[in-house]
């Protein structure tokens, strides 16, 4: 954890020192991804249709609506800690977004093929649905099987990784604003779960009324098996 920790903030560190101190290197690769997947959308409108739907199905607003049910059912558990993980991790990750954003302020590409508002760097789509999607793999792995985890984590990935490359075919975004909310997307989430420690969605609060010391004495005892 704390390797990729360290790769991701300097993953971060290094396309943000790119862009602010324009270095060519950076222009020249993200344009190299953005010019033919521009062209290919210009004359395939259905294809652009397809990526717009599904980043706005799997879109950060969408995974907060997905965050506002996880805390009803953290509510009625009395689960503390996922009620303030979800608010944390998935509620601020906005707020997160347009503070970085505002520090780079970088235009969206002149090429852009869907509508799309406020600077590129970071992707604000790359950071809320990985932190929403590590968010909800970690409060969900109490209730699922072993096999129920790796499917969710295969799936989690999916989204994560498909989402981020329809923003770059909408050209909506650079390669280098998806690699750089993905970075930050979890470090924010790796901060909030370091800070907060959830437990599983699974568990409820604890109840109020400890045993008795007479109920305890009547907890049966492993049998002696060296009799």
């Amino acid at each position: 954890m704390g390797v990729l920790a360290a790769l991701a903030a300097l993953c971060y560190a290094l396309l943000w020192l790119g862009y602010a101190l324009h270095r060519g290197w950076l222009q020249a690769v993200d344009d190299a991804a953005l010019r033919p997947l521009y062209d290919y959308g210009v004359k395939h409108p259905g294809w652009v249709r397809f990526w717009d739907v599904l980043c706005a199905v799997f879109s950060p607003a969408a995974f907060r609506v997905v965050g506002a049910g996880v805390i009803v059912v953290a509510v009625l558990r009395r689960n503390l800690r996922v009620i303030l993980f979800i608010v944390t991790s998935i509620g601020m990750s906005g707020f997160v977004t347009q503070v970085a954003k505002g520090l780079a302020d970088r235009p969206r590409p002149a090429t852009a093929l869907a509508d799309a508002s406020s600077s590129a760097f970071p992707s604000g789509h790359a950071v809320g649905v990985m932190v929403a999607v590590l968010a909800l793999l970690t409060i969900s792995a109490g209730l699922l099987s072993r096999r129920g985890r790796i499917v969710t984590v295969v799936l989690g990935g999916v989204v994560v990784i498909a989402v981020g490359a329809g923003r770059v075919v909408l050209n909506v975004h650079h390669p280098s604003d998806v690699l750089a909310g993905w970075a930050l997307g979890y470090l924010w989430f790796l901060g909030c779960l370091l800070a907060i420690r959830p437990l599983s969605l699974a568990a409820a609060a604890a109840p109020d009324v400890q045993p008795s010391g007479e109920a305890a004495d009547e907890t049966p005892q492993a049998p002696d098996i060296g009799r």
